[in-house]
């Protein structure tokens, strides 16, 4: 596999452009990692500590909309109209959404452009046109001035490889990758790193960065579970040449579970019993800025 790319520091400004926003993904195309749960409550570490952060839920479960308590209806808009909207070959499927009226304020202070099961016939819709179908959220971002608002754009991946994945490893600067301590999850990553590879090989785009592996839902008390982190720690030390950031592991604990399942962020309980992980969310958060102020 080619790791070579994780040290490559892209800039998307030259010194006479303006800064614009960072985007990054939280991506496993395995399910029930907790990869949702990670991305909503980063993001919300990345708004309290001063940023101004817009999610894009690029699911069509549409779980990261849930999370921020909205729900897309019928007669809703959302990312899958504005991605249709960006590609002038599909005039026929437009709709009379504007970009301003798709984002949803947050109680939580992070904007949101939310999902919808129409985001499942994404690929389907977009498999004649002649322009290219793995740009077609970056070309949106940047047309759309979303890059010019935002401090940090993070973006919520399916549980996929597909194109909805593509076009989001495209758009995106820089990705976080949590996984649970399995074998799956070690095959998992080496099919991701395929997924860059095959990325760099079509050279539409610059690739993104590794920020961070984030060991998550572990369960301690399992022997197994600990062993098997050892051993994808130490198949990424050795394919990285121990260059690579993994954070120190997010057990399966109860408030993490009832926060989810009340709509909540860790941040919005005072107890003490939330402080641990309060802590590791602002973690992931720090290594977003400064992995963002290093690109700056």
């Amino acid at each position: 596999m080619g790791f070579l790319f994780k040290n490559r520091k892209v800039s998307t400004t030259s010194e006479n452009e303006s800064k614009s926003a960072k985007v990054v993904s939280f991506l496993n195309q395995k399910g029930g990692v907790g990869k949702t749960t990670m991305c909503f409550n980063a993001a919300i570490a990345l708004a309290k500590s001063g940023a101004k952060v817009l999610c894009i839920d690029m699911d069509p479960q549409a779980n990261l909309s849930l999370l921020f308590d909205v729900e897309v209806g019928e007669n809703d808009y959302s990312i899958f109209h504005l991605l249709m909207n960006s590609v002038r070959e599909l005039k026929h499927l437009h709709s009379p959404a504007l970009t301003s009226e798709v984002i949803h304020a947050t109680r939580s202070g992070v904007d949101l452009i939310a999902s919808s099961q129409d985001l499942s016939g994404f690929e389907l819709s977009v498999s004649g046109i002649s322009g290219s179908r793995p740009l077609i959220l970056k070309k949106f971002i940047e047309r759309s001035g979303l890059n010019e608002i935002y401090d940090f754009i993070i973006i919520d991946c399916p549980p996929t490889l597909g194109l909805l994945v593509v076009n989001t490893l495209c758009a995106s600067g820089g990705v976080m990758v949590p996984f649970r301590p399995d074998e799956f999850s070690r095959k998992g990553l080496n099919h991701l790193y395929d997924v860059l590879d095959d990325i760099e090989d079509m050279g539409v785009t610059q690739i993104p960065e590794v920020l961070a592996h984030i060991p998550n839902l572990v369960d301690a008390r399992r022997k197994q579970e600990i062993t098997d982190l050892e051993k994808i720690e130490h198949h990424l030390n050795e394919e990285w040449d121990g260059d690579f950031k993994m954070v120190s592991p997010f057990y399966n604990r109860s408030q993490l579970v009832r926060s989810q399942s009340q709509r909540k962020s860790v941040f919005d309980y005072q107890s003490k019993e939330f402080i641990p992980l309060q802590n590791q969310f602002n973690e992931l958060a720090t290594i977003m800025r400064e992995w963002n102020h290093a690109e700056n």
